[in-house]
């Protein structure tokens, strides 16, 4: 399992960077044979990533506390699930 992460700078944010960040990073995890579920933790507050992971097969899986950014949702899809450009 690998868990990914991302962020635009806000100039350049709500301009398509972080999906295709996100679309990039999930092709990068299913070209390697050892990696069969890639995860993301986002804070519930974070409704700009939420809507970034909509629709690329993500699940939520449960919660989790980071002492640096409190509660987070954990969602995770399929290493092998590449999406669309």
């Amino acid at each position: 399992m690998v868990e990914i992460g991302y962020s635009v700078a806000p100039a350049f944010r709500r301009q398509g960077y972080a999906r295709s960040a996100l679309i990039e990073l999930l092709r990068r995890a299913a070209a390697e044979p050892a990696v069969t579920t890639v995860r993301a933790t986002i804070s519930p507050d974070n409704v700009a990533s939420l809507a970034t992971i909509a629709g690329l097969g993500f699940v939520e899986v449960g919660e989790q506390w980071d002492e640096e950014d409190g509660r987070e949702v954990v969602f995770e899809v399929p290493a092998r699930r590449v999406p669309p450009a």
